[in-house]
């Protein structure tokens, strides 16, 4: 556990004070909890990071294809890039959990992790705007951008463009069943291929489980 305080810890990962701790305290919030979670800033800082990656991959490599660039930006943007520089900054100590999803082994999952980051841009802009969140996402993801090769290529991403090679449609994702508590909800998805039988699988999110459905899809038919 870190010895800063997780005030100390957001004014030395931003390089200034924030204008108003509240929503950094929310965006480290987990749902286990009971209390504001996290959600909505996640929802918001999945696009602003989106748009900030999209924006500087565009004038950067500025030869690139559409399908290319669009490759980078899964990359980047994938819950797996964002877990990995959430551990470079040092998120994990500072995760407010329940305690079941203390006893799950939340603190160090890719999914939860990958969600605070988001959640941190996302309060980011609202404390900042969109300048100081650019220059944050370019600072901790400069190592990242033009060495997507070091990042594990994403399932999806990679059936999709299996689908595009070979001229086949896009998969489709179905969501089979929700079940379980609502702190350990699992999702059951399908993805379907046209010409493929149907696959399944299961995660504790919608997105986690579209992952592991897709590379499972990969590992059995490719």
């Amino acid at each position: 556990m870190s010895n800063l305080k997780f005030e100390e810890f957001i004014e030395q990962t931003l390089g200034f004070k924030p204008n108003d701790i509240t929503s950094f305290k929310r965006a480290f919030t987990h749902g286990s909890t009971g209390e504001d979670d996290y959600q909505r800033l996640e929802f918001l800082g999945d696009r602003i990071l989106g748009l900030i990656i999209a924006h500087h991959i565009y004038d950067r490599f500025s030869k690139e294809t559409e399908g290319k660039l669009s490759q980078r930006l899964n990359l980047l943007v994938s819950g797996k890039t964002c877990a990995k520089v959430a551990r470079t900054i040092g998120l994990p100590p500072y995760i407010v959990l329940g305690k079941q999803a203390r006893d799950d082994g939340a603190r160090d999952s890719d999914n939860v992790l990958g969600d605070i980051m988001e959640s941190l841009i996302g309060a980011l802009y609202i404390d900042q705007g969109l300048d100081s969140t650019r220059a944050f996402v370019e600072k901790h993801w400069a190592d990242l951008i033009g060495n997507e090769k070091n990042i594990a290529k994403h399932p999806k991403s990679d059936l999709q463009e299996w689908c595009a090679s070979n001229n086949r449609k896009m998969p489709i994702y179905e969501l089979v069943e929700k079940s379980g508590p609502a702190h350990a909800t699992l999702f059951t998805i399908s993805v379907t291929v046209k010409g493929f039988e149907s696959i399944t699988a299961q995660a504790n999110s919608k997105q986690a489980a579209q992952t592991a459905a897709a590379a499972k899809f990969l590992e059995q038919n490719i």
